[in-house]
């Protein structure tokens, strides 16, 4: 456990990406199987124990300290881990030897509830306060020390000089500890064997139109489609079945079971989940329904309904078409459609603009309700690569909708901005019987820099007026603009309104709180 809790330590505190991968790789190295297997399960999400929750451990905190002090501690930390590490009571401990990362994990996937509290007590008495701090990290599954799952994949592609697209290929057929996946990094086994698996293959990414790239292009190059507002999937037929994969490689056929329907045609399609039907879109609040929903009922898939919207194709059967143009790869998928046989499928349009002056226009005129964010040009003599190549897709989204409000309630980060308030939920006035009020219409924690975060916090310590666990109810007099990509009616918020990806635009000191924005005014900024 010590060399697992020094990285959690390194990865916590280094904000740069590159830090964190050296640190990463060089563990991975150093560190024997099955502990690093596990410990790379853990920080990607992919280990939980089903005995050991957040629950198990406030009660263990609650049996050696008072539970008011735990709280007051609790609120200050901010994070029940590191908590709890703090507050455990110091006692002799027993020369047990060092623990491994391996014991905690296969003494806990077979421990029940009450043998589990037992092993987890004994191994906080026995350990200094690090490693008490990495066990429950490890135990409960809450990391959030900035590590993803392409991360992972970039260590280990880093740490064993291989192709990141190797690893990736073969992520979805390899299971936790990954020891054949080492076994084959340093050359002591095959490659694991892919043949006839429904496996995620890298997907080319686009980068964001500046001004400048657009000045210089010849649009008669680039094939010009619609930016549809919805999630990327990889949509994977094989002859094990069919599985979809998010744009970070994870399977998530479980909560889109309706989307993994029997069909012959063998192959991979990129491309985009949308809430609704071909005929009928949703919007992304209707897709956020069941986005993250492992098990969603059959009520839930009836009502929020999803489908796909391909626009390239990767491979046909076996044959690899990624090294063909785009020009030649959209016409390969408009012959294959048919194939398909499913009304779950459908492939998004070429929009038809050659000058700048048109495609300004569409893209001014391209929310139509919050389905489309934007265009996406590719250039059309271009292959399929991994990753972001410079110069062949590009995203050239809508620009932000703006709106001035009032800060209502505040909530504590997490990571290294677990000691200050970076959650901020905001609203807007509703005038009811000639009576302003302030209603809750988004949530948002970013788009301010650690200057302006320190001074945000300051402002919720002196202004809190009422303590809700751990939110803090402030006194309405702050002032921000917030930018959003979309607004949409919703029936989740006591505003009907649900803003999409909120984030802080400016802080108006020097703003009166009722000069901010009303709900109506934000009404009138949803296209009809």
């Amino acid at each position: 456990m010590q060399a697992f809790a020094e990285l959690l330590e390194h990865l916590i505190f280094s904000p740069r990406r590159q830090v964190k991968l050296t640190y990463l790789s060089d563990w991975l190295k150093q560190t024997p199987d099955p502990d690093r297997g596990y410990g790379l399960a853990a920080l990607t999400g992919e280990l939980s124990f089903k005995s050991v929750k957040a629950g198990l451990v406030r009660e263990l905190a609650s049996q050696v300290v008072d539970p008011d002090l735990f709280a007051l501690s609790y609120d200050f930390v901010g994070d029940l881990a590191e908590t709890t590490a703090l507050v455990w009571p110091e006692r002799d401990r027993v020369n047990i030897g060092p623990l491994l990362l391996r014991e905690v994990v296969e003494h806990l996937q077979l421990a029940s509830r009450p043998a589990a509290s037992e092993l987890v007590k004994g191994w906080l008495y026995n350990l200094p306060e690090a490693q008490r701090w990495a066990l429950l990290k490890l135990a409960t599954g809450g990391m959030r020390v900035g590590v993803s799952a392409r991360m992972a994949r970039l260590a280990l592609a880093d740490a064993y000089n291989t192709p990141v697209e190797q690893i990736e290929e073969i992520w979805p057929i390899i299971s936790v500890p990954y020891t054949e996946l080492f076994a084959w990094l340093e050359g002591k086994a095959e490659r694991p064997n892919a043949e006839g698996r429904a496996v995620f293959r890298p997907l080319m990414l686009a980068h964001p139109l500046e001004e400048p790239d657009l000045a210089k292009m010849d649009l008669v190059e680039y094939q010009i489609e619609w930016k549809w507002d919805g999630a990327r999937v990889q949509f994977v037929s094989a002859e094990e079945g069919v599985k979809l994969f998010s744009r970070s490689g994870d399977d998530i056929n479980a909560s889109f079971p309706d989307m993994i329907l029997p069909i012959k045609w063998q192959g991979v399609l990129d491309g985009e989940l949308l809430a609704g039907t071909p005929g009928e879109i949703g919007s992304f609040q209707d897709l956020q329904q069941r986005l993250n929903r492992k098990k969603p009922s059959a009520k839930l898939q009836e009502t929020h309904p999803v489908f796909l919207r391909v626009y390239d194709i990767l491979f046909d059967g076996e044959d690899d078409l990624r090294r063909l143009s785009l020009r030649k790869r959209r016409k390969h998928l408009e012959t294959i459609l048919p194939q398909l046989d499913t009304d779950k499928i459908d492939i998004s349009t070429v929009v038809a603009g050659t000058n700048l002056e048109e495609l300004n226009q569409m893209r001014d005129a391209c929310r139509m309700g919050g389905l489309i964010e934007g265009l996406m040009l590719k250039r059309q003599d271009g292959d399929y690569k991994s990753g972001r190549i410079k110069g062949e897709w590009f995203k050239w989204k809508r620009d932000p909708l703006t709106a001035d409000v009032v800060i209502m309630y505040a909530q504590r980060g997490h990571g290294k901005r677990s000691s200050f308030y970076s959650d901020f939920t905001f609203g807007a006035w509703r005038i009811t019987d000639n009576t302003p009020e302030l209603v809750p219409v988004g949530k948002a924690y970013s788009g301010f820099t650690d200057v302006e975060l320190k001074r945000l916090d300051k402002f919720v310590r002196e202004n809190t007026i009422q303590k809700f666990g751990p939110v803090r109810e402030v006194a309405k007099s702050l002032v921000i603009e917030v930018a959003f990509d979309s607004l949409s009616m919703s029936k989740r918020h006591k505003s009907g309104l649900a803003m999409r990806f909120p984030r802080f635009r400016a802080i108006r000191w020097d703003k009166a709180a009722k000069e901010a924005d009303t709900v109506e005014t934000l009404q009138r900024l949803i296209d009809s």
